[in-house]
């Protein structure tokens, strides 16, 4: 190769064969060490896998899997159907729902339901436990009993509880019924036991467990009967109308509470109209739960509409029960469009209720823009009826913006309350600035020190 032909560079060449050393280096290096490296890794991989594959269980055609599993006693494997799981559990039949005690406290569990409750395969634990739930009956109550208690006490065992309550309730409730009162936690498990025995009870026979539940009340005040919301719960799973007639009978008390509560969200998830018409005949006798359960019902729809839900508030005369669903529906409004809930505000015909929504809305609105929040407040005249309105904005920005603070206190018309508002900015702003605070007093409040 003629160098000075090509016009190249002789120092050009020299990095070229450079390279070429370089390159030729490396492959003398991969040959001696790299490939047989890499040919004992695949060895070893290989052996691995045949060694393996002694421990793997055989794979199976489908035909093969539905011979062994109509023929389990000659198959080297078992794919537990909802009726091998069970078959231990009816083989021992009772005519009777009463359980022995000396059979729960010495269990005879199915063998497969042992095994599989203790492998420590959650899914796999429950599916058995469900089916033998699903399958119970007069012959296996005791058994199905046994796989309970051979859960771990307390909380963690609830769902398994309310389960195997729900469905012996179907078979024997009052002997369900013995059983949570006499078996199971009295601080963990008791109380939802026989809620839930309770419900599934009344859910076939309501008469008979609402008999029940009176003749079995022992709560100290034996007018509050925290039994019927069991029933109340039931009943609502078929006829929610028929659970409201019960708790709208019921006394005043804890169960009236428990029973309202559990109502407003069942009517909430009935539909917006529904829900309304409930809340609107709500009993008026006790004010403090009316407002309590309406403002619940409140939150609720004011997540689901917004608009429907201030059109309610509209129609509602003016008590404590339609402002706190105020409170609730402008938590939920200032989130989504703070704006529009101002103009809304600004519309509400009764003055003690409009000025009510103002404060509310200035409480919620100036955590999260008190700028916008400012120049809304700005389109109102200091008056007597604002000054709740602006004191609430004062504390609501006192620790972010004290000189603001103090200067909007200045605008508020009653004197004792102009006074507190200044002195709580000033307080702020002692703690962030105090010589600018000093100055601001001085040239504003000669008065005070």
């Amino acid at each position: 190769m003629n160098i000075f032909h090509l016009n190249l560079p002789l120092h050009f060449f020299l990095r070229v064969n450079r390279i070429e050393i370089l390159n030729l280096t490396a492959l003398k290096l991969f040959l001696k060490i790299g490939l047989p490296w890499i040919c004992s890794l695949a060895a070893i991989f290989y052996l691995g896998l045949e060694l393996g594959s002694s421990s793997t269980p055989p794979k199976y055609s489908v035909g093969e899997v539905e011979e062994k599993r109509k023929n389990p006693q000659t198959s080297s494997f078992q794919t537990p159907s909802r009726e091998n799981k069970l078959q231990s559990l009816t083989a021992s039949s009772t005519n009777s729902t009463r359980f022995s005690q000396k059979s729960i406290n010495n269990p005879s569990l199915p063998p497969n339901l042992i095994r599989i409750m203790e492998g420590g395969d959650m899914i796999e634990s429950m599916g058995a436990y469900l089916d033998a739930v699903r399958a119970m009956d007069k012959g296996n109550v005791t058994e199905v009993i046994s796989a309970f208690e051979a859960l771990p006490k307390g909380y963690g065992r609830h769902l398994e509880m309310k389960l195997l309550m729900r469905s012996w309730s179907a078979i024997d409730p009052e002997a369900a019924l013995r059983y949570a009162n006499e078996s199971l936690d009295p601080k963990s498990e008791r109380r939802f036991g026989i809620s839930e025995v309770l419900a599934g009870w009344a859910n076939r026979d309501p008469k008979g467990a609402i008999e029940w539940a009176k003749a079995n009340n022992s709560s100290e005040k034996p007018e509050d009967n925290p039994l019927l919301l069991g029933v109340i719960k039931g009943l609502a799973e078929q006829n929610l109308d028929s659970a409201n007639q019960i708790f709208r009978n019921l006394p005043q008390g804890s169960a009236r509470w428990q029973a309202s509560t559990f109502l407003a969200q069942k009517y909430a998830e009935m539909g917006f109209d529904r829900a309304i018409d409930w809340a609107n005949q709500f009993p008026e006798e006790d004010e403090r739960m009316r407002e309590t359960i309406l403002g619940q019902m409140g939150a609720r729809l004011a997540r689901q509409d917004i608009t429907a839900t201030a059109q309610w508030v509209k129609s509602m005369k003016n008590d404590k029960a339609s402002l706190r669903v105020m409170d609730n529906l402008l938590t939920q409004w200032v989130t989504k469009d703070a704006t529009a809930a101002s103009q809304w505000v600004d519309q509400i015909a009764e003055d003690d209720k409009r000025y009510y929504g103002m404060k509310q809305l200035t409480s919620r609105w100036a955590l999260s823009d008190p700028i916008a929040t400012a120049e809304w407040l700005n389109s109102f005249p200091p008056q007597l009826e604002m000054d709740p309105v602006v004191n609430e904005f004062v504390n609501r920005i006192s620790t972010r913006d004290p000189e603001g603070a103090a200067g909007w206190a200045l605008s508020i018309v009653d004197p004792k309350t102009k006074e507190q508002a200044v002195n709580k900015a000033i307080a702020a702003w002692n703690r962030m600035d105090p010589e600018k605070a000093k100055t601001w007093q001085q040239n504003n409040l000669p008065r005070i020190k």
